[in-house]
């Protein structure tokens, strides 16, 4: 509802768009009166604890959410082969069965649903917004935002499109047009979930750590019972949220019902690693991250993978996992896709190949300018020596708000070499305050104690 605010803490200074109003703070710090009230009528904490549901969800049935309707939509094509629709309900199913298994395989069955739909009934919407979704599960967002946004000239009030639109803009980087797209969600239908998820992405980014919390814990009170996987993304998110913002213990019991909910999940396995790894237990975090890599493994998982047994001692079987994740990541860049973060620091960080980190780097600006993009090419162009570069790239990133303990380690190194001790301090403090991995806080307390008692924040950080 345009107009109505519920203000978690001063905000300033934010462009203005849509309508006229301050469209940050309205993400920021606004939400629809219906919402509220719900919340407030399930008691719901809003500070950063964990999601009270009225109704958990179920523990995970034989079949999948997505497996069920993939198995109602063959049932219906069956049947009725010439109904468009089913296509259309099959492709949507394989798209959420990608989410579920980390398997990108099921995108291409998915666009052959999509196809045989287009045939049945050419050119219609459902199916072209199917289309954008996979191209995004691909991460395909420029040729993504240009087809949602023909989408969105055809049909102005459709909410799911506008949600493709700031999906794509905050991949990009566009976070202006993305908090527009996702202000539009949430006026125009109050507090669907959709537009919650695109809103906590944003409250995260703008160093809303609690406002993001606020939204998914609202997503996941919207969850049915049935939907667990829908459930285990959600708390997921939220212990990912909470535990860069150093709250360890909150994001491990975040995890546990994750995995309680939608048993071997891959996403929460990857999520228990990083809060074992948070406490020094490093074999428990390996033990997860084995179990996460027996089915699909990612680029990321594969890096954690490596990690994880270099901080086991287990260095000849972390120079294979290195070398494994290097090789697949190489192959997708040959193939025409984009490099994952972790490729640029691999190189800047563990295989010491400054040039190559920033050669990578220096093609991923090219197309998007996300935070996380920017603090990589940052961090290439400061281990490359280029210091004044790295400095207007890092600032560029910290300019959008975002708190995350590994930006403010970059960010306080390179503030070092011109110089400026008490912002470089200033940073490392922060890292040191949020960061959660016992190597980065390790390195942050000895940069920030390198710099010299001269700081009164290096100072009281020792202390």
């Amino acid at each position: 509802m345009k107009g109505r605010r519920l203000r978690r803490r001063p905000c300033k200074a934010w462009p203005k768009g849509l309508d006229g109003h301050e469209t940050r703070m309205r993400i920021i710090c606004s939400m629809a009166v219906l919402a509220c009230v719900s919340l407030a009528a399930r008691g719901l904490a809003t500070q950063g604890t964990e999601p009270t549901p009225a109704q958990q969800p179920a523990p995970a049935p034989q079949r999948t959410p997505a497996q069920q309707k993939m198995a109602w939509a063959e049932k219906t094509i069956q049947a009725s082969p010439g109904k468009f629709q089913a296509y259309n309900q099959l492709a949507l199913a394989l798209v959420r069965r990608v989410r579920e298994t980390s398997d990108p395989a099921y995108y291409s069955q998915a666009e052959e649903a999509v196809s045989q739909s287009l045939r049945l009934r050419p050119d219609n919407f459902e199916a072209l917004k199917i289309q954008v979704s996979i191209m995004l599960g691909r991460q395909e967002f420029s040729q993504a935002l240009e087809r949602a946004r023909a989408l969105n000239r055809r049909a102005p009030d459709d909410v799911p499109v506008y949600g493709y639109i700031a999906e794509a803009e905050i991949a990009l980087g566009d976070y202006d047009d993305a908090e527009k797209a996702a202000q539009w969600m949430l006026d125009l239908r109050p507090g669907n979930v959709a537009g919650l998820v695109e809103g906590a992405r944003l409250r995260r980014l703008y160093g809303d750590v609690e406002g993001a919390v606020d939204f998914l814990n609202q997503a996941y009170q919207q969850t049915p019972p049935s939907e667990v996987e829908e459930a285990a993304w959600l708390l997921t998110q939220m212990a990912d949220v909470q535990l860069k913002a150093g709250k360890v213990d909150v994001a491990a019991s975040l995890l546990d019902r994750a995995l309680g909910v939608f048993p071997g999940y891959y996403a929460a396995l990857e999520g228990l690693a990083q809060v074992r790894t948070a406490r020094g237990q490093y074999a428990e975090a390996l033990d997860a991250l084995r179990e996460r890599n027996r089915n699909l493994p990612t680029l990321a998982s594969l890096y954690q993978l490596a990690q994880a047994l270099e901080r086991s001692g287990r260095a000849d079987e972390a120079g294979a996992a290195y070398a494994d994740f290097e090789d697949r990541a190489r192959r997708e860049l040959e193939r025409g896709g984009h490099a994952s973060r972790e490729l640029i620091l691999y190189y800047a960080e563990h295989a010491r190949k400054p040039a190559e980190a920033l050669r990578i780097a220096r093609r991923e600006v090219l197309w998007r300018h996300d935070v996380f993009t920017l603090d990589a090419d940052a961090w290439a162009l400061y281990v490359n020596g280029q210091y004044a570069e790295a400095e207007t790239q890092m600032n560029q990133a910290l300019a959008v708000g975002i708190r995350d303990g590994e930006f403010f380690y970059h960010a306080g190194q390179i503030a070092s070499t011109p110089g400026n001790q008490t912002q470089a301090a200033q940073y490392l403090k922060e890292s040191l305050d949020l960061g959660y991995l016992p190597e980065m806080r390790k390195a942050a307390r000895e940069a920030l104690e390198s710099l010299g008692p001269t700081s009164a924040v290096a100072s009281s950080a020792k202390r």
